[in-house]
């Protein structure tokens, strides 16, 4: 089989489109032909030895599939060879066939698009936990989502929509914040890129503050980071709920006389971590996004699709910041 491996850290460039023994499952196990794997900032990082976790090389980057059962191991019930399922593994999506443990596949309905839906777990799933269960996100309640043309922020955007907030869409660029609008977001504001010297952040604050009216942004999602963050973080509202989710922009230092005078909350969003903690929660946040999916409040919004050959290529477009919503790797020629 064929698989784009990381041989030595480095960029995009670096990754090499290599032909590998076919795996066979183990006990508990599915071989899976692997349809589509979406793209995320990980593996941006993973691959310069710069994210937290380092699987030993050579290794597949990729992380979140779409695929078909192709093989079961021993004691693997409830799945059959040509069942269609989504899957968040640690890495090896970037190939043509993985092996994944039986219980974390998620079965893929039928008439629902594998290209998005690779591009479902990571980030919707972030969303929905952060939504829920860091921020209680209520409606009638305001949300400011930053970066909110990406895949992680397009996610927030539509779960804030569905559970009834009003949604404030910060982005980089026209094109952008025509394309948050598009997915519902009731406000949008277009920001400079940083970095900010004082007066711009103050100006940028300023910005959120008037986007977001007198009482405040009650829920900041927070997947840029950088000198965003004070900024945003200025425009809360009393008892707001400020969610940590990313830094690609880098880790800011937030001033906590801010959370002070706002008496604001500060929360972490680790879904990785929640997922393995807590599954059966995570199970019942998929059940609830496969509704929403299904009745079109939400839907993966797909920026560009390449080939295996080109999924260098695709890790460089996410990490450029030009995409807007997923970028996604097209495996196999055929989806099943």
């Amino acid at each position: 089989m064929k698989t784009l491996l990381s041989i030595a850290p480095g960029g995009p460039e670096t990754l090499q489109l290599t032909d590998v023994p076919t795996p066979e499952p183990g006990p508990g196990e599915v071989r899976v032909r692997v349809l589509a794997c979406a793209i995320n900032y990980p593996d941006v990082l993973v691959i310069e030895d710069k994210y937290q976790f380092k699987p030993p090389r050579p290794f597949a980057p990729g992380n979140e599939i779409a695929g078909m059962v192709d093989a079961i191991g021993d004691g693997v019930t409830g799945w059959a060879p040509g069942d269609r399922l989504i899957a968040f593994c640690s890495h090896g999506g970037l190939a043509e066939q993985i092996i994944l443990p039986a219980d974390q596949a998620i079965r893929l309905p039928e008439g629902y698009d594998p290209v998005e839906g690779a591009a479902l777990l990571l980030t919707y799933g972030t969303s929905i936990h952060a939504l829920v269960d860091r921020a209680a996100l209520k409606a009638g309640e305001t949300l400011l989502v930053l970066g909110a043309a990406g895949g992680i922020g397009l996610s927030a955007l539509e779960i804030g929509k569905a559970m009834g907030a009003t949604v404030v869409a910060a982005v980089s660029s026209e094109e952008k914040a025509a394309a948050a609008t598009a997915a519902g977001a009731d406000r949008t504001i277009v920001y400079g890129r940083g970095p900010f010297d004082k007066d711009g952040s103050r100006a940028l604050a300023q910005l959120f503050k008037e986007a977001v009216g007198r009482e405040g942004a009650h829920v900041i999602y927070d997947p840029v980071g950088g000198d965003y963050a004070e900024p945003a973080l200025r425009s809360i509202a009393w008892e707001g709920r400020y969610l940590v989710v990313g830094f690609p922009a880098g880790i800011p230092r937030l001033p906590l006389n801010l959370t002070l005078l706002k008496a604001c909350d500060v929360r972490g969003v680790f879904w990785g971590a929640f997922v393995a903690r807590e599954p059966e929660r995570h199970r019942r946040h998929v059940e609830q996004l496969m509704d929403w999916w299904g009745q079109g409040r939400i839907r993966p919004h797909i920026d560009r699709v390449y080939p295996l050959d080109q999924g260098g290529a695709a890790i460089a477009h996410l990490a450029s910041r030009s995409a807007i919503g997923k970028v996604v790797v097209r495996v196999a020629d055929t989806l099943g």
